[in-house]
């Protein structure tokens, strides 16, 4: 059964980025949009938004800094670490859990940091990687975008995100533990 899971999940990361530029390219054809001119608008527009995120993203990093500087990190990972057992997460993985939905980069260091004690190759290595490509930056959205377009009333977007990542962590721990047998 793991050997079919894991074939069909190999085929599907083969041909689904393909897939969805395809379709798109496709759809903007059908409905006779000028797909290249549209993209370069785009483009144009996201410089745009990007020199209006700077400030956000500052005090988002800011705040991560003095989250994990400030020893908040540890404490939580101590205080939760017996209950990721009962999901089969272990406690050197929280960290990752924790800053996945704060930061990109940050998240991305956990890794790093994870897969030189660990191993890329181990479990907690693997199950690393697979958080990072199963959650989303949550905070990090909403304080940056959000931000950036002047929202200030995020209404469901914050539990929405948290339930999301909550629900990807798990499935993390879940595939990991499937198609790898570890």
């Amino acid at each position: 059964m793991a050997g079919l899971f894991r074939s069909v999940i190999e085929i599907i990361s083969i041909v689904a980025i393909p897939f969805i530029l395809l379709l798109f390219l496709g759809w903007g054809i059908v409905r006779k949009v000028k797909v290249y001119e549209v993209f370069v608008e785009g483009a144009k527009d996201g410089f745009s938004v990007a020199i209006r995120i700077i400030p956000y993203l500052v005090a988002m990093l800011v705040g991560i800094g003095i989250f994990r500087a400030g020893g908040a990190m540890d404490v939580l990972t101590s205080v939760l670490a017996p209950g990721t057992g009962l999901i089969g997460m272990p406690a050197e993985a929280l960290p990752m859990a924790f800053m996945r939905p704060l930061s990109g980069s940050g998240s991305l260091g956990i890794m790093t940091e994870l897969m030189k004690v660990h191993g890329p190759d181990s479990f907690i290595g693997v199950l690393a990687s697979t958080m990072y490509g199963s959650t989303e930056t949550t905070f990090y959205v909403l304080a940056v975008y959000f931000g950036a377009v002047n929202i200030r009333n995020t209404r469901h977007a914050l539990p929405a995100g948290l339930v999301a990542d909550v629900v990807g962590m798990i499935a993390a721990v879940i595939v990991t533990r499937v198609l790898f047998g570890i």
